[in-house]
């Protein structure tokens, strides 16, 4: 099966992310286990520094009108490892909404793509409001 444009470190970037959503699904499934929550975390982090690189991690998260949001994130990071996991968590997802909301719209277009489930979530992102929202490309 060909993987299209990604190397082989990027694979194993894309592992690591997946992981660390698993990892973030299972800790809030489990009533916000701060062990989870935080393995969800840093395989996230590391699978994100491993899939794009370093300088560019640094520089997504450096952004001037992202620095709010790299705050909040690093923040619920901080709190979930300080056993604060509910209120971690949910400052730390206002901070991935803050960093990857320019997303949503291209993210929302494409699930409306889904073949079974698609209409249904389209009805749903057109209830919303999101359905407008691209990327300025």
């Amino acid at each position: 099966m060909p993987s299209m444009w990604l190397s082989d470190s990027q694979k194993i970037g894309v592992a690591f992310c997946s992981g660390g959503g698993f990892f973030l699904l299972g800790g809030v499934m489990m009533f916000f286990d701060r062990a989870m929550l935080a393995m969800g975390n840093i395989l996230f982090l590391l699978g994100l520094t491993i899939l794009i690189g370093p300088q560019k991690t640094l520089a997504f998260f450096a952004r001037r009108q992202k620095l709010k949001g790299t705050a909040a994130f690093f923040l619920g990071l901080v709190m979930i490892l300080l056993r604060w996991a509910l209120i971690g968590f949910v400052v730390e997802l206002y901070g991935i909404f803050i960093l990857f909301g320019d997303f949503l719209g291209t993210i929302a277009g494409f699930a409306r793509n889904v073949p079974v489930v698609g209409p249904y979530i389209g009805m749903l992102v057109d209830k919303l409001g999101m359905g407008g929202q691209t990327l300025p490309v």
